[in-house]
């Protein structure tokens, strides 16, 4: 009865099916740790709205929605617990905002199991957790939001031609330009957006610069 009181109520927000199912299973051997889990930010305002939790896991990107959403409508339930973001990726700029606006860590998936409990009771705890990929950033720091990159106009029709999914090839062809500068404008995008492959300028583009496409 004691150690029940004791345990950590924890919510798991992941859109994949199999990876929340197996981490719940496996969280859910530990006496110390109660879990439940959802795979939407809809599905989780529901479970926070019946019960209370200690912690929620949520993962950074959940197809249509992103963890930058779940804060604010959890505050609204009356959410009181704390936030651990459990993601494959997220760009420096993003967690930088996520902290900001409250959230308790940022654990990568990349990471062993054993670390993911460790910092479970970390946070749990009241302390902070960040990967080591995050070490440059401290935790109490409060950065004010840097200004989003202003893309001039070429950068801006080859991002906008990526997130349809064309290839540098026929980008080079509806623009009338070379592949090679093509690859040149898609360098300099990286750099302005400060992320390393098409995938995640595609996600930083959606979440962070929309109102410049």
């Amino acid at each position: 009865m004691e150690q029940d009181r004791k345990a950590v109520r924890i919510l798991l927000v992941d859109d994949h099916a199999l990876f929340r199912e197996s981490v719940a299973l496996a969280l859910a051997a530990e006496p110390d740790l109660e879990i439940e889990h959802c795979g939407s930010i809809r599905e989780a305002l529901q479970f926070l709205s019946q019960r209370r939790y200690d912690l929620v896991l949520l993962d950074h990107d959940l197809g249509s929605e992103r963890a930058s959403q779940f804060l604010p409508a959890a505050r609204q339930t009356g959410f009181e617990g704390r936030v651990l973001v459990v993601t494959a990726w997220v760009s420096d700029t993003e967690a930088r905002r996520l902290m900001r606006q409250g959230v308790s860590g940022i654990f990568l998936k990349e990471a062993p199991l054993s670390q993911l409990t460790e910092s479970i009771r970390t946070v749990a705890a009241g302390g902070t957790w960040l990967d080591r990929s995050f070490a440059h950033m401290d935790e109490h720091e409060t950065v004010e939001p840097t200004a989003s990159p202003v893309f001039n106009e070429r950068q801006r029709k080859v991002l906008r031609f990526v997130l349809e999914g064309l290839s540098n090839k026929e980008i080079a062809w509806r623009l009338q330009i070379s592949e090679s500068y093509v690859k040149a404008i898609l360098q300099s995008l990286f750099q302005k957006t400060g992320v390393r492959t098409r995938g995640q300028l595609v996600r930083v583009a959606f979440e962070q610069y929309e109102d410049q496409l």
